[in-house]
């Protein structure tokens, strides 16, 4: 018993897939390391959403609004789970990086795939929401912050949500990681992704029609770059069985 319970916890216990002090950049097209160029996404993504968001030109925004949007309140409390996107996508990224490569590669498929779509949508098809309180009911240190984040953040290219779609891809990837089975660890990432997904409406930054259309593009990249791979697995223990 005891040595079941010891090769459960090293099961369990998240060991580095790769030595990152043997990374040289000569080792980039190697097996080992290729993965790591697909960071490059990330700054390339940047500097088109920056383009699309500040020099665009655009002749008109289409407003996105329903009436659900309307029934549903203002609530500066969901401006927490908003913020904790950042942490979740960041560290989802860096956990996988670091302890379930296979997973880092497909979560990064899906971004590649489901943010690059939606830049062609957003120069396409040029959205924005007019949803902002025009005043706070209440004034505390949630709204001051999100009075300085709607001057920050424009009101412009708001569907689909990127928010909800990066929600997605780090559950998807968390998921898909072999020392995260537990049911404890699949429900803290449930209702993380809903609770992150719903703060976009609830902080007026969304439309309900935003969330519900980065359903879809999710559901399109999840078959293609963690269900079909999930699918041929299956099919080959199928077969040596």
């Amino acid at each position: 018993m005891h040595g079941i319970l010891y090769a459960e916890r090293i099961y369990l216990m998240p060991k580095p897939c790769v030595d990152y002090r043997k990374f040289r950049f000569g080792k980039l097209n190697t097996d080992e390391f290729r993965h790591v160029l697909l960071l490059l996404f990330w700054p390339v993504f940047g500097l088109l959403f920056t383009y699309v968001e500040r020099f665009y030109p655009v002749k008109k925004y289409y407003s996105v609004h329903c009436a659900l949007d309307d029934a549903i309140p203002f609530c500066e409390w969901f401006f927490i789970p908003y913020l904790f996107w950042f942490v979740w996508l960041v560290g989802t990224l860096a956990y996988t990086f670091f302890f379930d490569v296979p997973a880092f590669k497909k979560m990064m498929y899906f971004v590649m795939f489901t943010y690059t779509a939606t830049i062609v949508i957003y120069f396409l098809f040029p959205t924005c929401q007019e949803l902002r309180p025009p005043e706070f009911e209440r004034q505390n240190l949630l709204t001051q912050m999100i009075g300085g984040f709607y001057q920050f953040d424009t009101n412009t290219n708001v569907c689909p949500s990127i928010h909800v779609i990066g929600s997605f891809a780090g559950a998807f990837a968390l998921w898909e990681c072999r020392a995260l089975q537990k049911p404890q660890y699949r429900a803290a990432i449930v209702i993380t992704t809903l609770l992150i997904s719903i703060s976009t409406v609830f902080v007026k930054q969304h439309s309900v029609i935003d969330v519900a259309a980065a359903l879809p593009l999710c559901a399109i990249g999840y078959y293609f770059c963690f269900g079909k791979s999930r699918i041929h697995s299956q099919s080959t223990e199928a077969v040596v069985e």
